[in-house]
């Protein structure tokens, strides 16, 4: 899909993202007021605070999301599964699953089929998003192919780059070879050092349908001098 970014809407494009570890409710609260306002896909939260999210953004229509199994993906798979019923009881819209990125360097195939076959339908069940999280910088060409083949084939809505805690985060290289590798309804959500509008831009034009962003508000405010 070729996207013609001299008119796009890059808010449009961002999760508004809070994963620190000592995330507060005032750290969250500030988030969805921000997402509100600049109408933003969607707002990335702990599990904790999804309650709270979704009371903060009300009648809007940015969505939030949560992550599970974060941020390493080495949960056991009935832990998964219990994250994903108590976020989706809490009221999340979407999930952010990092899968177990362990297996994938054990060369286990096998495993992350279980894992995926436990906690998709689930999701898909209730009508919500999944975006599965393979953490793309420290994996090679050959695993990352594998990970389009293995989640494009179980039918995932989104495969995301990173969690933004490994040591390389999103990358052109990365998101280009997914796109090269995915089915067009299996979209692409980079995260993980996105600090600026340049990269944004360059990583929507290389294929990605989604920002993970922490740094979105000055992101929006470099697209507006841009214009």
């Amino acid at each position: 899909m070729c996207i013609n970014t001299s008119t796009m809407n890059i808010a449009e494009f961002i999760d508004h993202t809070v994963l620190k570890p000592t995330t507060t409710l005032q750290d969250v609260e500030k988030l969805c007021e921000e997402a509100s306002k600049y109408q933003f896909a969607a707002v990335c939260v702990p599990p904790l605070f999804v309650k709270k999210a979704k009371e903060v953004l009300g009648t809007s229509s940015t969505k939030v999301a949560t992550v599970i199994g974060f941020p390493f993906g080495y949960s056991a798979i009935e832990a998964k599964v219990a994250e994903v019923v108590l976020a989706i009881i809490d009221g999340a819209d979407e999930l952010d699953v990092v899968i177990n990125i362990s297996a994938i360097k054990n060369n286990d195939w096998q495993f992350l089929a279980n894992e995926i076959n436990a906690i998709l339908p689930i999701i898909k069940n209730k009508n919500k998003i999944i975006k599965v999280i393979i953490e793309s910088g420290i994996l090679t060409d050959e695993e990352i192919i594998k990970c389009c083949d293995l989640y494009g084939a179980a039918g995932v809505d989104f495969m995301k780059t990173s969690t933004g805690y490994a040591e390389k985060g999103a990358s052109l290289e990365s998101v280009k070879l997914m796109r090269k590798h995915l089915a067009d309804n299996v979209r692409i959500k980079a995260s993980g050092g996105i600090k600026n509008f340049i990269f944004a831009k360059q990583l929507i034009e290389a294929g990605a349908n989604r920002l993970g962003c922490s740094s979105s508000i000055a992101i929006i405010n470099e697209a507006a001098e841009q214009k």
